[in-house]
């Protein structure tokens, strides 16, 4: 009998867990030819996740929980739930119930008998979130199409179910600074999408503040593309020759390099505009250092529910 390994990372899910187990356990039961193992990964909770964790551990035994010793992000508990997984598919799925249960049933016949090694949700619209926060999702995966030639459309998702082949070959890379969205694209496979409509949040508060939502925009456009390095050269080369042409139409028209107000803005820009460029091959540089340093993707405080593990930390 096959083996679907569910990874649930979680942070400060203590009112949406239940619920999520419930609906889960249910929709399971109607896959026909597998068993499933639950796989929680508790991403340094504050409030009362671990207490639920460990109580669904005693209840099921198909339950199993690893607890971080801190806040690492859902990229490491992605990774340390698929490092966990024994199961002969894997899929991912968030605790607020966003990533609709009943899907499982298709996705597993997909990847089973369909002829492909991965399932994915596909979001087909935002329902529940901000105007402000859909604009800037779709604008930030138009802008990633375009520079990092990956297949990351707005709607593609951490929702999906993969074959063992594809788990093993997501876990082949170890970087440290990791965005699986890309991940996923990189290491390709053939994926059918199912649509599906968003909802909202089953309980609880999304914990994808606009700056944390910044920062991982950022760390996916530098871990799959040299585009803005390149970018900061192409804009200094047009700023010098900008400037270039800027002294000679002013001597040209006035007979001198005249202004003093208006140069001192020309400088102030092109320094900030220097500045900027900077910062960005600065961003490279220390994703090289913290690369370079090899420090653990997580640390793991507890686990619970697991006798034998499939893939070494």
């Amino acid at each position: 009998m096959d083996k679907i390994s569910i990874i649930v990372p979680c942070y400060n899910e203590e009112k949406a867990l239940p619920g999520f187990y419930r609906a889960v356990s249910g929709a399971v039961k109607d896959i026909d030819g597998a068993e499933c193992e639950f796989i929680f990964v508790d991403d340094g909770s504050r409030d009362h996740t671990p207490d639920i964790l460990d109580s669904l551990s005693l209840k099921d035994d198909r339950c199993r929980s690893i607890t971080f010793s801190r806040n690492f992000g859902k990229e490491a508990a992605m990774y340390a739930g698929l490092q966990n997984a024994s199961g002969d598919y894997c899929v991912f799925m968030d605790a607020d119930l966003q990533h609709p249960p009943e899907l499982l049933k298709e996705m597993y016949h997909v990847v089973k008998t369909g002829g492909y090694d991965c399932c994915a949700g596909l979001r087909e619209d935002r329902t529940g979130e901000g105007r402000l926060r859909s604009f800037l999702s779709r604008a930030f995966y138009k802008v990633v199409k375009h520079i990092c030639n990956l297949d990351m459309g707005d709607g593609k998702g951490d929702f999906r179910m993969m074959n063992r082949a594809m788990a093993d070959s997501v876990l082949e890379l170890k970087e440290y600074n990791r965005y699986m969205k890309g991940i996923f694209s990189f290491v390709g496979f053939d994926t059918k999408w199912i649509p599906f409509h968003n909802v909202e949040r089953a309980a609880g508060e999304t914990k994808w503040s606009f700056g944390s939502l910044f920062r991982y925009a950022v760390d996916g456009i530098l871990s799959f593309s040299s585009a803005p390095a390149t970018m900061a050269g192409t804009t200094g080369a047009l700023l010098i020759l900008a400037a270039a042409l800027t002294a000679v139409f002013t001597v040209i028209l006035k007979g001198g390099l005249n202004g003093i107000p208006m140069l001192v803005c020309l400088i102030l820009l092109l320094n900030g505009i220097q500045m900027f460029f900077i910062s960005i091959l600065g961003q490279y540089v220390s994703k090289d250092y913290m690369e370079s340093k090899k420090r653990p993707i997580y640390i793991v405080k507890k686990k619970r529910g697991f006798t034998e593990l499939s893939h070494e930390h």
